[in-house]
């Protein structure tokens, strides 16, 4: 119970990654809340297998690049199952898939500031509880992608590359009221987010990959919970590849 009495926050919950770290931080006693902003329903599937473990999930409305949308969870979640001291930003929206000379500016611009906004807001939201508490644990989805780019995936690259460095900034700053930042890399990871790869590109890849499989959610959950815990109380302002090998720093 590496979790116990913890209160957790994971964005984009509903499905994929972020479903499997709800789950995860849930067995090991967190009480957590669940972010969607689309699919109520696959949320509520989530806060449902938690409860059936005898954990306890609320399911909570936001879109996490509007800054009214995650004040109002956050209070939700705050009055539902505590403060929160653990803040898990997974959630990220769809972005094309092209060469950087057919990239829109509009485009680009929609990419990296939407992941710059569903992290920016929803720790401005929680961080001043956790100093308060003393105490925090924020954990960041970052990319093998970020330190190691593949071609039409530029916007990505820049974002998430965008977002390790306030990860670094964060564990500076907040280092001193006992909060910890960090960024956890999956390597090629099969959820919905990835079903558009041809599945020859996945094949080669895990081929590539020393342990030769893809990621799958439950594998970066792992990551996450190792990061959250405190069997990692002094490590903050890391990058964590999770990738089966195929990144080594």
């Amino acid at each position: 119970m590496l979790m116990q009495d913890r209160i957790a926050l994971v964005t984009g919950a509903s499905r994929g990654i972020g479903a499997a770290t709800a789950k995860l931080l849930a067995r090991h006693g967190a009480k957590v809340g669940v972010n969607y902003n689309s699919n109520a329903a696959a949320a509520q599937e989530v806060v449902k297998a938690i409860e059936a473990e005898g954990g306890k999930a609320f399911a909570v409305k936001a879109d996490v690049t509007n800054n009214d949308e995650v004040k109002a969870m956050v209070q939700q979640v705050t009055e539902a199952l505590g403060a929160i001291d653990t803040l898990i930003l997974n959630a990220a929206g769809p972005f094309p898939v092209v060469p950087f000379v057919e990239y829109k500016w509009e485009d680009f611009e929609h990419k990296v500031l939407g992941e710059l906004k569903s992290t920016f807001f929803p720790c401005q939201a929680v961080i001043p509880s956790m100093i308060e508490q003393k105490k925090g644990c924020i954990i960041v989805l970052s990319t093998g992608l970020s330190r190691h780019p593949s071609p039409g995936f530029s916007a990505h690259t820049t974002a998430k590359s965008a977002l390790d460095g306030l990860v670094k900034s964060l564990a500076l700053e907040l280092g001193p009221h006992g909060i910890r930042v960090n960024a956890v890399a999956p390597g090629l990871t099969i959820t919905d987010a990835t079903a558009f790869l041809p599945q020859d590109r996945k094949d080669t890849s895990a081929q590539m990959t020393p342990l030769k499989r893809n990621g799958q959610p439950e594998d970066i959950a792992g990551a996450i919970l190792l990061l959250a815990s405190d069997e990692a109380k002094f490590i903050t302002g890391t990058y964590l590849p999770v990738s089966g090998g195929i990144q080594m720093i």
